[in-house]
């Protein structure tokens, strides 16, 4: 028998890992909110994976309580990571997972998610299983890369959808000028969180093949306040001043 995984979070997005994982013949071990970490681990010490597949608001508590003897086969998924949020993690297996699921309806898949880190296998064979495709990287530098792509690609989206609404097509289409702002606004906070610089066209041009990938994918998510809310936070604790989103969210009665 292969070696158990542990699923922190038993929602659509971690269904989908577990029935790969499950197809390849790991025994898989779910965690919910009601369920005492160190009790687990106390059966399940060193699990080929401890798959973190909460939402983004629920990570760093999960992440606080995560038992010792998992911290070194920890794997991610969040939407709106960066390094900085598993500075506590030694060596996490990350992937950018490009494909959605929701209730009742299969997943949809809008470009192959990179993935990278010690169990970066493991999760791109799960997902094959299943049919959906992903891509192991080479590098921290090339997970970072991938991490403010998709981090440009969802907040850009739901924060422009705020006041246009419609799909990414139509944002780029009828509303290029207006994106084109928000995206800068998007990546001046992505390089005050990392404290890097990045090739801008290149980051247009990846989120440009995600768009050419879902061109009927809405904009305005039900967490598009939250992540506007988020990003202004973000960057008044760093002093960044953000033009566009401070506008939106004045328009909004912020």
């Amino acid at each position: 028998m292969s070696a158990p995984v542990i699923l922190v979070g038993v929602g659509e997005m971690g269904g989908v890992f577990a029935r790969g994982l499950l197809r390849l013949g790991h025994p898989v071990y779910p965690v919910t909110r009601a369920t005492p970490l160190q009790e687990v681990a106390a059966t399940v010490p060193k699990p080929a994976l401890a798959l973190v597949a909460v939402a983004e608001a629920d990570l760093h508590a999960v992440l606080r309580d995560l038992p010792d003897s998992w911290r070194d086969r920890a794997g991610l998924l969040q939407n709106e990571l960066l390094p900085g949020d598993w500075a506590t993690l030694a060596d996490p297996t990350v992937i950018s997972v490009w494909f959605e699921k929701k209730a009742g309806q299969d997943a949809r898949v809008i470009i192959p998610s990179p993935v990278f880190g010690p169990r970066a296998e493991l999760l791109a064979d799960a997902l094959s299983v299943v049919g959906i495709p992903a891509r192991l990287l080479a590098s921290p530098e090339q997970l970072l890369f991938e991490l403010v792509v998709k981090n440009l690609y969802i907040l850009t989206t739901n924060i422009a959808g705020l006041r246009v609404g419609g799909t990414v097509a139509d944002l780029w289409d009828r509303h290029r000028d207006f994106a084109t702002a928000v995206v800068e606004d998007v990546i001046v906070l992505q390089e005050a969180l990392t404290g890097r610089s990045f090739d801008r066209p290149a980051l247009v041009d990846a989120m440009l093949e995600a768009f050419r990938g879902d061109p009927d994918h809405k904009c305005m998510g039900r967490s598009a306040a939250a992540r506007l809310a988020r990003a202004l936070a973000h960057a008044k604790a760093r002093g960044v001043q953000l033009p566009v989103l401070e506008e939106i969210a004045r328009e909004r009665g912020g």
